[in-house]
């Protein structure tokens, strides 16, 4: 069951989006600010993040460069999730080490092809 952290400090989000991550068979275990989600990377090792980049304490944008900086957990995938989609924020996503981006309101049938597209990628052959 593969593992994913989610980070969200909206609790109506966080909670919408991990009863239906779970319905589907995920593990999910959650953070609610930046700086918790880059300890619980470290500590918890998920298969992949979702994070939303509009967080409190640390954004997402540098939880995110924190996460892609250390050794032990630039290899998980991250796709960042953000409901301030402006021209230029894919780019700007992926610049800091996001390794796909997707807007809020939250499409889960396109949010699920991206997590099955992550995880396969980061599969052994």
């Amino acid at each position: 069951m593969p593992k994913i952290l989610l980070v969200e400090d909206n609790e109506m989000n966080r909670d919408m989006l991990s009863r239906r991550l779970m319905r589907k068979g995920f593990e999910v275990i959650m953070a609610v600010d930046g700086d918790e989600g880059v300890r619980m990377a470290q500590s918890q090792t998920p298969d992949l993040i979702l994070m939303d980049m509009s967080l409190p304490i640390l954004d997402g944008w540098e939880a995110t460069r924190q996460i892609k900086a250390n050794c032990q957990t630039q290899n998980i995938p991250v796709i960042a999730l953000t409901a301030h989609a402006m021209s230029g924020d894919r780019e700007k996503a992926l610049a800091v080490g996001c390794d796909d981006y997707d807007t809020k309101p939250i499409d889960l049938p396109q949010l699920l092809d991206k997590i099955a597209s992550l995880l396969t990628q980061g599969a052994p052959s």
